[in-house]
């Protein structure tokens, strides 16, 4: 039997590196024939993905049903606005540093928020995230001191999320969460998943994996929090109600919950087709949520189920492909000489 073509390990990191740099480098090259609403709409895709990614950690991966993403992507969102407004550091030490405290802060809230939610399960953690992120935003609204409350607060020269700041945390997330669920922690937290009484029966610290999971989805939340603060430089509490939490748990199981790949285009397809179809007028909204419906009945476990692929294994068929394909053609040649 013919062995077939496979890119050693090595060179498998080296492969999704260069393809994830050329990414870049062409999208940084197409925004600039973008108009100014297109690019934006390239830019909320990113937001979501970083979202609908951080959210599959606590849904699809740790099987638990959170609904205040939301409410940590508000903390996220007014503290990076926050520290931007101080003018602390300047230029991309600014961007990178106020990222990261939002993700911190957000974290922070996650583990305060996880530790008594997660003791809970199914339908009653949903109602007790639900209520945590709801206090979020009241809380927010009712600080005018520090946030402006319902007045909303302006971030001056707040042009900070680029394609390239936005598409950079959208890969460090994916990567981040991907070497996570490879390791043994992503073991742990699939097999809570799986069967919690089990895995405590095996050993394992079930609390502290449920939390260290919930806090890293609060801090990748927290982080496209600050981007989005970034691209509209006017936040209002209104913007992070219930809907924004039920808008991003719809494209995680559209895209299939447990599925990376499948969050990644839900959210794009998700973010797009409204904008696309435009024309419509105010039949677009009938029609998507009618596409939704139909998904959802012929495709219950969502668009790519579980399904989770990389870069370099499409390049591997891609390159397997072309092969076959000359193979088949040499045969042909040879059989008709």
């Amino acid at each position: 039997m013919k062995k077939q073509f496979t890119i050693p390990m090595p060179a498998r990191y080296l492969t999704n590196t260069a393809l994830l740099v050329l990414f870049l480098v062409v999208g940084q090259l197409v925004m600039g024939s973008l108009s100014g609403g297109n690019r934006n709409t390239i830019i909320q895709v990113g937001f979501f993905i970083i979202l609908a990614v951080s959210l599959n950690l606590s849904t699809g991966y740790l099987g638990q049903l959170p609904l205040g993403h939301a409410g940590f992507m508000a903390v996220g969102a007014y503290t990076g606005a926050l520290f931007w407004r101080s003018g602390m550091l300047p230029g991309y030490a600014s961007v990178a540093a106020g990222l990261f405290l939002a993700g911190v802060v957000a974290a922070i809230f996650g583990v305060i928020i996880g530790l008594p939610a997660l003791r809970l399960r199914g339908d009653y953690l949903a109602i007790i995230t639900l209520g945590f992120g709801e206090i979020i935003r009241v809380l927010i609204n009712n600080m005018p001191e520090i946030t402006n409350g319902a007045m909303g607060l302006q971030l001056f020269q707040h042009r900070y999320a680029t394609f390239l700041v936005v598409y950079i945390c959208v890969i460090i997330t994916c990567v981040t969460i991907h070497m996570m669920m490879k390791s043994r922690h992503g073991r742990a937290i699939l097999s809570i998943r799986e069967n919690e009484i089990a895995a405590e029966s095996c050993g394992l610290n079930t609390t502290y994996y449920k939390v260290l999971a919930f806090a890293m989805s609060a801090f990748f939340a927290g982080v496209a929090g600050a981007l989005f603060a970034a691209n509209v430089g006017f936040l209002t509490p209104g913007e992070f109600d219930f809907m924004m939490s039920i808008n991003i748990l719809m494209i995680v199981v559209l895209g299939g919950m447990g599925s990376m790949a499948g969050s990644i285009i839900a959210a794009a397809v998700l973010t797009t087709l409204p904008v696309v179809m435009q024309f419509m007028a105010q039949w677009r909204m009938v029609i998507f949520a009618l596409l939704l419906i139909v998904v959802m009945i012929f495709r219950p476990s969502g668009l790519l189920g579980t399904y989770d692929f990389s870069l370099s294994r499409i390049l591997e068929r891609f390159i397997r492909w072309i092969t076959a394909g000359k193979t088949q053609k040499g045969g042909d040649s040879s059989g008709k000489a």
